[in-house]
């Protein structure tokens, strides 16, 4: 076998020799095979370097590792590096390489990362290069704090993750790993290091790492058979048909077909994959007439849309928003969940628990004033919530709660719960939230009349409105400054039309950065200048 190993000058052709090891000349000019795994806590990324390292040892070949700790869980990771020098020990002559202790940017040969938005950051840092980095990455998505505290949807783009690990790498290899591993009760490090073993791009051989695992002397059964189905996986090669066919048959399976043919009837296929999606949400979330009101609030929306010879852009992200909004979270809705019949299952495939052990599940709840009131009846809860309003109470009254859902007690307290979604519709938070969005869908329709660009920015000041409690009451309160100061005004042409989309946008922007509202304040004052002149001009 003849492989290429990166010098530091210039390239060599090296061999590997009839027990693979590798032979190489002269020895000055050989660099070592630079690699760093990035992991996040829990995940195992020290066990997988000290594995590295001992396969190494075993074969014979130099290696250095050092570890540089990351912030707790995921505002960042520890990041692992390692350099193993292609040439076995008793081949030196006496001689030893100086290893580096640090990455250099554009200097690794192998990134391994444990979590795809991992391997974003290794690649948005510079250490992953088209030139010579193999790619190695779980594509599943552990949130870091940073997209779950966003006021919106924070989360990263993971299409633009997997266009520049296409892009920017050499080879990539990207599964969702941590389900091949969770689907048989073992590691996840274990996986990745038979992907790393099959790559073949370091010197040490199977054997070597097997030996690794089993003198570490952890769970060695479970870590040989993750490393078995690791060295053997095939990577998929049509990642968007795979992921498109997934959710086409989970859709079918759950939506009712008088609802799919009606999507399929009456709105352009563009919409069709957010809308089935939505009718299967919102079945689940209320009952099938809820998904029927669904899809009779969005007709009238691409009615316009089409008369303005639009393609289903507005209708689609309209689709999107409408079905968060119809699905709210409230009491109702967090028992539902927490009262899945799969969702016990799910816990214990995530620690990875055997069917003899127990598991206990302690829920923690702190209901306030807002979710109380939200599943009164509509008159009793609309009283009830002024009251506290003009005392101050909103939020004072939150109250702590531990529900052990595992015990039959507990289980029944969330599917009694559970059950008042019969009267939803009567519940005051129902109907505050209806109408809401009526309102919402008539600026939208106001805003085709105009420009069909303006009316997707005011679709999307939907994303301001989510959650419950506080952050709710935050959201709706930006959603009607911006309401007010900016959509109104660009729909009584008191905006000019034409910079009145980008006003939106950056209202919106700024509601989003700041959640104490400053950005937002400065903003509409900018805006309420530029209305005047409007209105003078």
């Amino acid at each position: 076998m003849v492989v290429e190993v990166a010098t530091r000058l210039h390239f060599h052709i090296v061999a590997k020799d009839e027990i693979g090891r590798f032979v190489v000349n002269p020895l000055e000019d050989i660099r070592p095979i630079t690699l760093q795994v990035s992991a996040i806590g829990g995940e195992g990324g020290g066990v997988l370097a000290s594995w590295i390292v001992a396969a190494a040892q075993h074969a014979g070949y130099p290696v250095q590792s050092t570890s540089i700790p990351g912030v707790a869980q995921r505002t960042g990771a520890t990041i692992y590096y390692l350099e193993v020098f292609p040439v076995p020990i008793a081949n030196l002559n006496g001689k030893r390489p100086v290893l580096a202790l640090y990455p250099g940017v554009g200097d690794i040969d192998i990134m391994l990362a444990s979590e795809f938005a991992e391997a974003g950051r290794a690649i948005s840092n510079g250490f992953v290069t088209p030139d010579r980095t193999h790619l190695i990455a779980s594509t599943h998505r552990v949130y870091a704090i940073d997209e779950r505290s966003n006021m919106a949807d924070g989360r990263y783009d993971t299409d633009r993750l997997y266009t520049a690990a296409e892009e920017r790498t050499k080879a990539s290899y990207l599964a969702d790993y941590r389900q091949l591993a969770q689907a048989k009760g073992i590691s996840l490090n274990a996986v990745l290091l038979g992907v790393l073993a099959s790559i073949d791009i370091l010197p040490m051989t199977k054997a070597d790492y097997l030996f690794a695992i089993e003198q570490s002397g952890l769970a060695v059964g479970s870590n040989a058979q993750g490393f078995e189905i690791g060295f053997n996986h095939e990577f998929e090669k049509n990642r968007a048909a795979s992921g498109a066919t997934s959710v086409t048959a989970e859709t079918n399976e759950s939506s009712s077909s008088k609802l799919q043919s009606r999507v399929h009837d009456e709105f352009p296929i563009f919409c069709h994959a957010v809308l089935l999606e939505g009718i299967t949400r919102l079945s689940h979330y209320q009952d099938t007439d809820y998904a029927a009101q669904y899809l009779d609030r969005l007709a009238p929306i691409w009615k316009k849309e089409n008369d303005a010879d639009g393609f289903g852009e507005v209708t689609a992200e309209t689709g999107r928003q409408l079905a968060l909004r119809m699905s709210y979270e409230d009491v109702i809705r967090v028992a539902q969940l927490k009262s899945a019949p799969d969702r016990l299952e799910r816990i214990r495939e995530e620690v990875g628990a055997k069917q003899d052990e127990p598991v206990v599940v302690v829920d923690y709840l702190k209901p306030g004033i807002d979710e109380l009131c939200s599943i009164l009846p509509a008159t009793f809860g609309r009283w009830v919530m002024g009251f506290a309003e003009r005392r101050g109470w909103q939020d004072k009254g939150n109250f702590g709660l531990h529900l052990k859902s595992t015990t039959v007690t507990g289980y029944l307290q969330l599917r009694f719960l559970a059950s008042l979604k019969r009267w939803r519709r009567g519940t005051y938070r129902y109907t505050e939230e209806q109408a809401s969005i009526e309102t919402w869908l008539a600026d939208v329709e106001a805003g085709l009349d105009l420009d069909p660009h303006l009316a997707l920015e005011i679709v999307e000041c939907a994303r301001l409105i989510k959650g419950y409690g506080d952050t709710h009451r935050r959201g709706t309160s930006n959603f009607n400054i911006i309401r007010d100061k900016a959509i109104l005004p660009a729909l009584s042409n008191r905006l000019a039309i034409e910079g009145a989309a980008d006003v939106i946008a950056n209202a919106r922007a700024a509601a989003l950065s700041d959640p104490e509202g400053t950005r937002l304040a400065d903003m509409t004052e900018e805006i309420e200048n530029s209305v005047s002149s409007t209105v003078a001009d």
